[in-house]
């Protein structure tokens, strides 16, 4: 293949695999923006070493090879997402203390279109979408860097074992062995079930209605309704999180009762139903940007409301509106 034909494939390649590629990077980083600068390294990295490609393997598994490496420096280095559930107890609301912790603490959130590859097979975009949610990529922060790298291409991405261990310069036999011990680590961290909702049931969108309703009138006792008996109410970058209607209930009508008169967008993340929530303006005149609730589903009711506090983050990455005006008329967040 001469240079120039390489060249031309390389480019076709960077644009073809950048989705699926920053669904593999996010997956092993835990990081929206880290998965991004992930897989710009890895288009950097490939156009200085293209000469020594020399078709052995597919561009695509040789993209991974890069990608792979790069995450793993990253993961070396120390790097390491989690959720408040992962670091703290449990507060009550009556005794509840806001710290905040560094922005490289946290597992981020991001918008499905970023890291979900359109398909057809309505079983295989299933199964993406529940390997970006928010408890099975923080599940998969448990892992050492290998063991994560090869369960998500195994598991995830379906690679045979033979391909990983060529991607990974190792043997099929210790291939195997990573994927059963990670398979374990997993098991063990107890993955909290979470319904597909993307496209939402019937049902769903019931509840998702509901939950709007409740939630914009600010009836905290109607919302208490649609949420489980156990479900987490988590706040990053605060590592606070409450658990249970009272303290849910306590928090938004104590410390939360702020959020009174909030207006909600719909969007996505990570395969899951979300909003950005828009507290009314100091001034009166309309409503800004608050955080972005993603919401987890299991059984006919809201088991986790994650908030992700840092707006100014997460507001331009998701497309959703600087601000609202008095009449509430936006688009949909991207």
């Amino acid at each position: 293949m001469s240079d120039l034909a390489i060249k031309t494939d390389l480019d076709a390649a960077m644009d073809r695999y950048r989705v699926e590629l920053t669904g593999y990077c996010y997956r092993m980083l835990g990081s929206s923006f880290d998965a991004e600068d992930a897989v710009q390294d890895t288009y950097v990295r490939a156009w200085r070493s293209y000469e020594k490609f020399e078709g052995r393997s597919s561009l695509r598994s040789w993209l991974y090879r890069i990608a792979t490496n790069v995450c793993l420096d990253l993961l070396n280095a120390g790097n390491k997402r989690a959720r408040p559930m992962d670091l703290t107890a449990p507060q009550h609301q009556a005794s509840a203390v806001l710290n905040e912790r560094p922005e490289v603490t946290w597992l981020e959130p991001v918008p499905d279109g970023r890291v979900l590859p359109q398909t057809a097979d309505p079983a295989e975009m299933a199964l993406a979408k529940e390997s970006v949610r928010l408890a099975f990529v923080a599940a998969l922060q448990h892992l050492p860097a290998k063991q994560r790298a090869v369960l998500i291409l195994r598991e995830v991405l379906a690679w045979k074992a033979d391909e990983v261990a060529r991607l990974l310069e190792t043997t099929v036999a210790s291939v195997n062995s990573a994927l059963q011990r990670a398979r374990a680590t997993l098991a063990s961290q107890g993955i909290r079930d979470s319904d597909p909702a993307d496209p939402l049931d019937p049902d769903q969108a019931k509840l998702l209605e509901r939950y709007v309703s409740a939630f914009e009138a600010y009836d905290i006792t109607r919302l208490t309704t649609l949420l489980h008996e156990d479900a987490v109410l988590s706040m990053p970058p605060f590592d606070l999180w409450l658990r249970g209607h009272e303290d849910i209930a306590a928090w938004h009508l104590n410390q939360g009762i702020g959020c009174k008169g909030s207006r909600l967008v719909p969007t996505t993340a990570n395969g899951l139903p979300a909003f950005g929530q828009y507290r009314p303006a100091a001034d009166g005149k309309g409503h800004t940007p608050w955080a972005l609730q993603v919401l987890e589903i299991s059984d006919g009711r809201i088991v986790g409301l994650n908030a992700f506090l840092d707006t100014a983050r997460w507001f331009p990455l998701f497309g959703l509106p600087e601000q609202l005006d008095e009449s509430h008329e936006v688009q949909q967040g991207a």
